[in-house]
């Protein structure tokens, strides 16, 4: 096997265990980058942007199909602007990636536990998840901390950098998110448990919002939760360890951080309104719209529930 590069430091005296890492990464950002634009195409194609729900997966989406193009980027890693411009790319669309899906847990905590509304926050979603992470990749450049980072590039071997720019802020966010999760789970499951045996308008409202805001989006925080897991147990190694990289562990990192879009993209094809659209016919009658717009056309409009036992199925999944 032929070494993509000869900079690699995470094993320096095994060049083909880089090799396997890199080739790993690259296969799992495809992945990921093919998934995204499938999830931005049928959004655009039936036209889902019009729920707001759906639009802040749009917004997911295309930071993670961005995020995605930094692990296929190329391997050559030779400290230079190249390189610099690599890391600036990835950390940029990494806490775009975090911040979307913080603003999607938020979203859901408000609308599950406090039922109310943020769709008229919605420009300071889109504001916070730009500027926030412009700001934070921007800092590396000063001081040129940008470069070869063992395998690829990214943060030079400097663990307070890392701890500061990214792996500080992340831990302490996916304990948030999985407060938030925890507290949002058992929130519906007691919601559906008082809304047994009721009926009247508030009720059926209530529904409605579970349907149109809720069910869509609780799946994305929880894949973001399970695809950190290896990434942040391997950077923990890195930390006590900062001279010993295991590789099996290197690897299992490099596998899962690209691989939310792609898992995203799974979720999102596998619900039920979404496969219902899947069908040739729907394609057909959806790409025709498209190219006559003024013509009459099925925009996406979820149904509300019908019943309590379904409404028990979103509380519970």
């Amino acid at each position: 096997m032929t070494a993509y590069n000869s900079t690699c430091s995470s094993f320096p005296n095994d060049p083909d265990k880089c090799d396997i890492i890199i080739s790993l990464r690259k296969a799992s950002g495809a992945f990921s980058f093919i998934g995204c634009l499938f999830m931005i195409v049928i959004i655009w194609l039936f036209r889902r942007y019009l729920v707001f729900a759906q639009r802040l997966i749009l917004y997911l989406s295309i930071a993670a199909l961005l995020d995605s193009i930094a692990y296929l980027m190329s391997s050559d890693i030779a400290d230079g602007p190249v390189c610099n411009f690599q890391g600036w790319w990835l950390t940029f669309f990494d806490w775009q990636v975090l911040l979307s899906v913080s603003c999607i847990t938020f979203n859901l905590f408000m609308n599950a536990v406090k039922q109310i509304s943020t769709e008229k926050f919605e420009w300071l979603y889109v504001a916070v998840c730009v500027v926030v992470p412009l700001i934070i990749a921007c800092i590396p450049l000063i001081g040129d901390h940008y470069g070869p980072a063992g395998a690829w590039c990214w943060i030079v071997e400097d663990f307070s950098w890392r701890v500061g720019i990214w792996y500080g802020p992340l831990f302490i966010i996916i304990i948030l998110l999985i407060v938030a999760y925890t507290y949002i789970v058992i929130s519906l499951r007691r919601k559906a448990s008082n809304w047994e045996g009721t009926y009247d308008p508030d009720t059926e409202r209530q529904h409605h919002l579970l349907k149109e805001d809720i069910k869509p989006l609780r799946i994305y925080p929880f894949i973001y939760l399970a695809v950190s897991i290896f990434p942040l147990i391997n950077r923990v190694q890195n930390a006590l360890y900062p001279d010993y990289h295991v590789f099996v562990l290197v690897l299992l990192a490099s596998l899962f951080s690209p691989l939310h879009g792609a898992l995203n993209a799974i979720a999102f094809g596998v619900d039920k309104e979404t496969l219902s659209k899947l069908r040739p016919s729907e394609i057909k009658l959806a790409v025709q719209a498209r190219l006559a717009p003024k013509s009459t056309v099925q925009e996406y409009n979820p149904q509300s529930f019908k019943d309590t036992d379904e409404l028990r199925e979103v509380a519970l999944g």
